[in-house]
């Protein structure tokens, strides 16, 4: 009898023991550690005087193919549309700016002024029909080149459009109320225009 009792607790303990390391796997296995960080490095902080005065929105289509022999012989080709929705600002950068103000006479007179240049394009890119052959994939590489390509497509078509003659526009009545107001007068207006092709954004 006592040795029937000896084991019955002896298999409770052993029970419990058990139970509780399960209880502990579990409890352990479900406890995560993340690790994150994060480096910031500026490399350059500067003022400037840019102001934006013409928005357009774009949608552009653009077909990335490539095509590659293997042994030179079975042709096998890789392919992607991309259709890319873009925000793009147009205005002046006002340190390009030349003028003459005389004080005396209240009268400002603009030497030369620049051309209205492309300051931000804010592109989003969706992907689509992708296909690509067995021995020619779609890479990384690629996928960087399409969106460079689908950029450039986007400023061609921005500075082709009518937004740098609709900033100019802007520019020349901003200036002229801003002048009339401070009872100014302003020389050389005309040299606000649009006479070759903007640059293109750096961003």
């Amino acid at each position: 009898m006592s040795n029937t009792i000896s084991l019955l607790i002896v298999g409770l303990l052993l029970g419990a023991i058990i139970m509780f390391l399960i209880w502990k796997l579990t409890v352990s296995g479900k406890q995560s550690t993340v690790k994150e960080s994060s480096h910031t490095v500026v490399e350059s902080i500067r003022k400037v005087f840019k102001i934006v005065l013409s928005e357009g929105y774009f949608n552009e289509l653009y077909n990335f193919e490539d095509t590659k022999k293997v042994f030179g012989l079975i042709p096998s080709t890789k392919r992607a549309l991309v259709i890319i929705r873009a925000k793009v600002l147009i205005g002046y950068d006002f340190e390009k700016c030349v003028w003459e103000a005389d004080e005396a006479q209240q009268k400002i007179k603009l030497i030369s002024f620049p051309q209205p240049e492309i300051l931000s394009i804010e592109p989003d890119y969706k992907y689509y029909n992708f296909d690509e052959g067995i021995f020619n994939m779609l890479s990384r590489e690629d996928m960087t080149r399409i969106q460079a390509n689908g950029k450039k497509q986007v400023e061609l078509a921005a500075i082709q459009s009518d937004l740098p003659k609709m900033a100019a526009e802007q520019m020349r009545i901003l200036l002229t109320e801003v002048m009339q107001s401070k009872k100014w007068q302003l020389e050389g207006i005309q040299k606000i225009a649009v006479t070759n092709t903007p640059p293109a954004s750096k961003a």
